[in-house]
């Protein structure tokens, strides 16, 4: 079937759910696998999807086509880690064309950077400006710990060619308590000297792992107020389209965000949504919701069903999400991290 073609309709109604907050950004996951085993994000031994639940690159085109039509302006591709899916590139530049019609404002990537090194300049070809990459610490043997096997090398080499090829590049770190919330002020200095945005990360109940989060959860609030110990921190009303409130950082001359679900809720103007590779639609990060697209696909749904389908869901989107930090209390949500797309 010929992709849906995002500058068809007519002034199409904005995709708003029940309390006013209209969707412009769709997180797109094209796998749940990954290259690495971070162990705050899966199990060390995950079981990943068999290849027939997985949605094609066709099928996936064809959704991110129909938000982009509904008034998506911010696509972000996602995993498990985006670049191990065959074909990525293919389906980047597929989705390029939306940027060429002026139909999307942005399209980027979040990745944890092993593959970069490969990828980076492809990327900037297909009109990606900027991407996220994951990154929690700044020592080999640490990294290789976090990671259960990872070559921090490989990263680091990565964003040299990242920021050769021209991309924009924003660290993300997740904050834990007992591994790096010691070094994540030197990570700062780091990245701010290479011209590095840096965001930060407060722990997620999301998925059953073998560790427990209560011990490695570190409250944003108060890292932030350790940092403005010995730096002058300043709000600023940027946004990216994430729920990241950022600072400049006067001493180091870079920006800082924040993502904190748990000490400070975002959900007020929350305006994702996620598709997860086998064609879950979840509008909430910290609910269960679901909308199945894959089936409105396979069954022969024509663009109108599946455009009805967005909508009924996106209607249905929660107030917000139910994140808490318990001591032996059940995830947030079963699913994990590296299968709803970031």
């Amino acid at each position: 079937m010929t992709p849906y073609d995002a500058a068809s309709p007519q002034g199409p109604r904005a995709l708003t759910d029940s309390f006013g907050r209209t969707v412009t950004y769709l997180r797109v996951s094209v796998t749940d696998r990954c290259d690495l085993r971070c162990v705050y994000c899966m199990s060390e031994h995950m079981t990943f999807l068999p290849k027939a639940e997985v949605l094609t690159l066709e099928e996936l085109d064809r959704i991110a086509t129909a938000f982009v039509g509904l008034g998506t302006r911010k696509l972000r591709i996602t995993g498990g880690e985006p670049l191990v899916r065959k074909g990525l590139m293919t389906f980047i530049q597929g989705l390029s064309r939306h940027l060429a019609s002026g139909a999307l404002q942005e399209l980027t990537l979040t990745t944890n950077g092993t593959r970069l090194a490969e990828f980076a300049r492809p990327l900037a070809e297909a009109g990606v400006r900027r991407i996220n990459v994951s990154l929690d610490t700044l020592k080999p043997d640490l990294f290789r710990a976090l990671t259960r096997g990872g070559d921090l090398a490989k990263v680091l080499a990565g964003l040299d060619a990242a920021q050769a090829a021209g991309l924009k590049v924003k660290i993300n770190a997740v904050a834990l308590k007992d591994d790096n919330a010691a070094e994540l002020p030197d990570m700062i200095r780091w990245a701010h000297g290479r011209g590095l945005d840096v965001t930060l990360i407060e722990t997620m109940p999301m998925g059953e792992i073998e560790a427990d989060r209560t011990d490695q959860y570190l409250s944003l609030t108060a890292l932030r107020a350790e940092l403005e110990s010995f730096w002058t921190l300043t709000d600023i009303p940027l946004t990216t389209g994430g729920p990241a409130r950022y600072v400049d950082v006067a001493e180091t001359g870079g920006r800082l965000g924040f993502i904190t679900p748990l000490s400070h809720n975002f959900c007020e103007a929350c305006n994702r949504v996620r598709l997860t590779c086998t064609g879950t639609l979840h509008t909430c990060l910290g609910q269960e919701d679901a909308a199945d697209l894959r089936a409105v696909l396979r069954t022969g749904g024509s663009d109108a069903d599946l455009i009805d389908a967005i909508r009924v869901a996106v209607d249905a989107k929660p107030r917000g999400h139910d994140f808490h930090i318990a001591r032996a209390a059940a995830p947030a949500v079963a699913r994990h991290m590296s299968t709803t797309g970031g």
